[in-house]
């Protein structure tokens, strides 16, 4: 599948092409979103970007969204949560974004050799995305260099006290060659990171953009869910390596 320039406008009918700001878009029916489960990953982490892809599917059947684990084995996630992979890394099904969601167990998918495999072996036009303390991983692989990343900025009480430290300070020590961004998104061209936990919901809208649909329909996705007003709020929360012609490059505070 084609991806869209980010801020790109997409007619309503798949493989329409419109220009925007002097750039093309294309996009093309069944996105296919695979996301990583692991034992202890964040709920909201992998639950958010599969809810608005699974509410946005009410508008287009095509789209799809399904998890990925190391095997087809149950995986017990946070708060005893066990979930059903529908694939396994042997299977490498074919997919436009791949999500690792963040959470208590990425310290240990960090050191995972069978994970980084994985990802390089995943074709260029494949996304790679995270949320929360999933850009460590990425980071542990060297693939945030010279690339602008975010994580979670707010601590837990263990991560406030004198024995722990920041999600985003660890990144920075995970990957120094990045730059630490503390927008919501952090899109860096084939590799988006989002922050903190429910920034996934963020990460699931801004995929709909990538893949090329138009504001209306993502602006359609968020009403269903009655999230509009904080849709609207964190729309422009994102931060480009290279931002699209016409809009400027944003770094929150």
């Amino acid at each position: 599948m084609g991806f869209a320039i980010p801020g790109a406008i997409v007619g309503p009918d798949n493989g329409t092409i419109e220009k925007s700001r002097g750039q093309h878009a294309m996009r093309k029916a069944g996105f296919r979103l695979g996301v990583f489960v692991f034992k202890d990953a964040e709920v909201i982490d992998y639950a958010a970007p599969c809810g608005v892809l699974s509410v946005a599917r009410r508008f287009d059947p095509e789209i799809d969204v399904f998890l990925v684990a190391e095997t087809l084995r149950p995986v017990q996630t946070q708060a005893g949560i066990t979930v059903l992979p529908n694939y396994g890394f042997t299977d490498r099904p074919a997919m436009d974004a791949f999500l690792i969601p963040g959470g208590f167990g990425t310290r240990q998918e960090m050191h995972n050799r069978n994970l980084h495999d994985f990802i390089l072996g995943l074709p260029d036009a494949c996304l790679l995305t995270s949320v929360c303390t999933g850009s460590w991983i990425y980071a542990c692989m060297g693939l945030l260099d010279g690339l602008p990343a975010t994580n979670r900025k707010e601590p837990d009480r263990l991560e406030a006290s004198h024995l722990g430290k920041t999600p985003i300070a660890r990144l920075a020590e995970l990957a120094p060659a990045c730059r630490i961004s503390h927008a919501r998104v952090v899109d860096a061209g084939r590799i988006v990171t989002a922050g903190g936990i429910s920034s996934g919901m963020e990460l699931g809208f801004h995929l709909l953009r990538r893949a090329g649909y138009d504001a209306a329909f993502i602006q359609g996705v968020a009403r269903v869910m009655e999230y509009q007003r904080a849709y609207a709020l964190y729309e422009h929360d994102i931060e480009y390596a290279n931002p699209p012609l016409g809009s400027p490059k944003l770094i929150s505070a």
